[in-house]
């Protein structure tokens, strides 16, 4: 079978792993029983051995649409055909959800015939441990069972099933009323393929299922304009938050190549520190202050592992773990054969002198909106604070995770500025006692000179990637948004108008999608090219929301991009992580950095238009 265009899927979970749906009927990934575990249906990475469980109608002429139930992660997959309608509905059951006790951790799937009859087919193939695992299939009279060395599978149903290799196939006719339920999950030795709720249950399990995540959703306070796209983005930001520890990893997904047939392949199923002041920020703004106080938990945590040196690692396994050792699966051809697929992400042992920053403005910011900190960990932000003083200087990989080797970017360096700025204000509005406050103080404003010296390219009339390059780089929209420099400040002025230029042109924006860099001219360690970074669309349109008093047009240029923007969603308002030349969907899906500044974007650039009746 094809491999599906990565924006042709949509996501389930219960917050401790994620399902894609295939427009097509067809689970393609799936890791159990966390986020980042090994895959038990990984089509999306391998189209022969990686494994799927499908169903579909076995009929001609098919349209297939997908939507989810309105306000909620019920997915539901339609298909209209000549023979009647049938849908799917697929969901997972969150731990605080009625029915989680018995069907919680599993896929439901449960298909109804709306119309006419419908022939239909299922098929299941678990491929365990990345297809790296045999296992032995056992028909039983619930359904059938899927056991490997190390898990057990089931796949519980009335449907009657026969064996085909390593999987399980079965065909079975609806009716218009009709309906038949799937159960997926883990089952003990004994239990065989586990248990299929009757008719009726299935359908109470959906509903309660949906009244889960209205009343969920009902907490999110944003009512401005594209209320929609912002609570799709609250809805899928949820989904990839891991309940036990709060973690929100940065997508659910390993190695869906940054351009097809390429090497940018990577595992993005952990948590980054650097995501910490974008979450918070994010979620705070629109009222999900349990989350963002979840994720504060998680965060200050890893304050409490500092590295001997006392410094941060820079991305952690969602369970605090620090070992993310990178490897490649080389039995796996990767998405329409981008290799390497890799799992784990060597960049954990890398420098990033950026992450400070994002840490210690997460940090100021629950302080100031959330819950007071502790002095313990006060104590734990002096130590860090003290490691930039004396470490800032140093060349890092930077927030692009360049493996060309380490240089001076000048998103380290803002980064650290922020840093020392947010721990000056947090003692100053605390009264925290801060022997080194005078050191702070100073080393900030060397920081600050340092920047405006040997960040400033003179010929460039901008802000470049690094010191002595002449480079852009789309990280340094954000200096007026963590107020490093007034958005209506010349120098700022002239790098968003350098970025606002085509990149033939020399600029980053090309037909209103903004790259991060250019790969051409800024070797970034890595072959080929990719595509614009929607994450950095998102930034421009902030920077321009900003600097409406120096240009008064950029507002309505910043909605022009940020309703473009929306356009190159998929049909369900996701974002991969970058956007093809083609208009297709690139990289890990879907990523939560993505929908994360599609709410800071939304909320400043609502507030700066005003209210409805105004526009």
């Amino acid at each position: 079978m094809a491999y599906l265009p990565i924006e042709d899927y949509g996501l389930i979970g219960d917050m401790h792993t994620v399902a894609l749906v295939g427009k097509n009927g067809s689970i393609d990934w799936y890791c159990y029983p966390f986020f980042d575990s090994p895959s038990i249906f990984g089509a999306i990475l391998d189209d022969r051995k990686g494994g799927r469980f499908r169903i579909y109608p076995m009929c001609d002429c098919l349209t297939q649409k997908q939507l989810y139930w309105p306000e909620t992660n019920v997915l539901i997959t339609r298909f209209l055909s000549a023979e009647g309608v049938c849908e799917i509905f697929d969901f997972m059951i969150p731990s605080g959800a009625v029915g989680a006790g018995k069907f919680g951790r599993k896929i439901i799937r449960r298909v109804n015939a709306v119309l006419g009859e419908v022939p239909l087919s299922v098929q299941c193939y678990p491929a365990f441990d990345y297809a790296r695992e045999e296992h032995q299939v056992r028909i039983t009279p619930e359904g059938a069972s899927f056991r490997s060395p190390s898990l057990q599978m089931g796949l519980a149903t009335r449907i009657p099933l026969t064996r085909d290799g390593s999987g399980v196939i079965g065909r079975f006719t609806l009716k218009e009323g009709d309906s038949a339920t799937f159960v997926f999950g883990e089952t003990g030795p004994e239990a065989g393929a586990g248990s299929c709720p009757a008719e009726r249950e299935s359908y109470d399990l959906l509903f309660n299922t949906v009244h889960y995540w209205l009343r969920w959703i009902s907490r999110c306070t944003y009512t401005g304009r594209w209320s929609q796209m912002v609570h799709r983005s609250a809805l899928a930001l949820k989904l990839l938050t891991f309940e036990p520890t709060g973690a929100i990893i940065a997508a659910p997904t390993c190695s869906l190549p940054e351009v097809t047939g390429g090497v940018r392949n990577w595992d993005y199923r952990y948590t980054w520190i650097r995501d910490a002041a974008f979450t918070f920020y994010g979620l705070m703004r629109i009222g999900l202050t349990e989350e963002a106080t979840r994720f504060m938990e998680w965060l200050e945590a890893r304050c409490h592992e500092l590295e001997p040196d006392g410094s941060l690692q820079i991305v952690y396994g969602i369970d605090g773990r620090h070992d993310l050792t990178e490897m490649t699966l080389d039995h796996l051809e990767g998405y329409r054969g981008s290799g390497p697929v890799r799992i784990g992400n060597g960049a954990y042992r890398q420098l990033q002198l950026d992450i400070y920053g994002e840490l210690m403005d997460s940090v100021y910011l629950f302080n100031k909106h959330g819950t007071p900190i502790s002095y313990e960990l006060w104590g734990h932000l002096r130590i860090l604070l003290d490691w930039v003083c004396a470490n800032w200087q140093r060349e890092d990989e930077g927030l692009w995770e360049v493996r060309s080797g380490r240089q001076h970017f000048v998103f380290s360096k803002l980064m650290c500025w922020v840093a020392l700025d947010r721990g000056l204000r947090l003692a100053e509005k605390r009264s925290f006692p801060a022997h080194q406050r005078g050191r702070w103080l100073e080393v900030r404003d060397r920081i600050y000179e340092d920047i405006m010296a040997r960040g400033w390219n003179r010929d460039r009339q901008a802000f470049v990637q690094y010191y002595g390059s002449d480079c852009l780089d789309s990280s340094n929209l954000i200096m007026p948004l963590v107020f490093f420099m007034s958005p209506t400040d010349p120098r700022m002025i002239k790098t968003i108008e350098a970025i606002l230029a085509s990149p033939r042109n020399g600029g980053l924006l090309a037909n209103n999608l903004v790259y991060r860099y250019d790969p051409e001219k800024s070797f970034d360690g890595l072959t080929g090219e990719e595509g614009t970074f929607n994450m950095c669309t998102f930034w421009l349109v902030e920077a321009l929301v900003r600097g409406k008093q120096a240009n008064p047009e950029w507002v309505h240029k910043a909605r022009l991009i940020f309703e473009q923007m929306i356009g190159y969603a998929n049909h369900l308002g996701l974002y991969a992580e970058e956007t093809g030349h083609r208009g297709e969907a690139l990289g890990n899906f879907p990523q939560a950095f993505t929908h994360l500044a599609l709410i800071s974007a939304a909320f400043n650039l609502n507030r700066m238009l005003g209210e409805r009746h105004l526009t």
